[in-house]
């Protein structure tokens, strides 16, 4: 097989992270490059797949939203951003929650 030489430059990480994913695939490293160029060369398209776990950050915003809906405390729906800002701006705007007792008090 004829063979010829790629240099590319990458972080030194970079090049250590991926040593490793190949070592546990039973892979070296130009063997998983190869595979990715033939690939590359069959079907014209470059696919990368990143598997991204959320941020403690995010985790415990998404905590507090959930709890914010389950108390009622979100805003009412709107049909257009006029009537969003608007309502943002209104100093005397109620939560939907808010709104719902306000109208079973008068009920009762």
């Amino acid at each position: 097989m004829n063979t010829t030489v790629i240099n590319i430059r990458t972080q030194v990480s970079v090049k250590k992270s991926a040593q490793k994913v190949a070592e546990e695939l039973g892979l070296s490293l130009s063997s998983l490059i190869n595979g990715f160029l033939k690939h590359l060369i069959k079907t014209k398209k470059v696919t990368f797949s990143v598997r991204e776990e959320p941020s403690e950050y995010f985790i415990r915003a998404i905590k507090e939203a959930e709890e914010d809906v389950r108390k009622g405390r979100v805003s009412p729906s709107f049909t257009n951003a006029g009537d969003a800002i608007a309502w943002l701006n209104d100093p005397k705007a109620k939560y939907v929650y808010q709104l719902r007792k306000k109208v079973q008090k008068k009920l009762r």
